[in-house]
């Protein structure tokens, strides 16, 4: 785990064309971040970023530590490899909204460390 003062930034996938998380879970999450003090940042889909290899998410990979709340682990990490925009899994935490109460993916989100273990 890192330490509390690196988790520099927050990333937020409205998973807009899969519609793999559900709705009240998305809204709920980023109810809470725009109400929080935490700068975040927020992408419509990083399924069709990656789709279209968007040059943004080579920019997002080399700002870790981050955590991303988005769906699955794999998922994630496997959208940013075919962009040609690895992630460094010991600094990123993917908050997976898919699975997770909206409660518990913005308690994840709310922590200053970074759980590179979570699935």
């Amino acid at each position: 785990m890192s330490s509390p003062e690196s988790t520099s930034r927050l990333l937020y996938c409205r998973c807009a064309y899969a519609q793999v998380v559900p709705q009240e879970t998305k809204d709920a999450v980023l109810q809470h971040l725009a109400a929080g003090e935490r700068a975040f940042d927020s992408v419509a889909d990083l399924c069709e970023m990656s789709a279209r290899r968007d040059p943004a998410l080579k920019a997002i990979a080399a700002s870790a530590p981050l955590k991303i709340a988005a769906c699955h682990r794999r998922a994630v990490t496997w959208l940013f490899h075919a962009a040609d925009a690895p992630l460094d899994a010991a600094q990123v935490e993917i908050v997976n909204m898919r699975t997770l109460t909206p409660e518990a993916a913005c308690a994840r989100l709310d922590s200053r460390e970074i759980d590179a273990t979570a699935p």
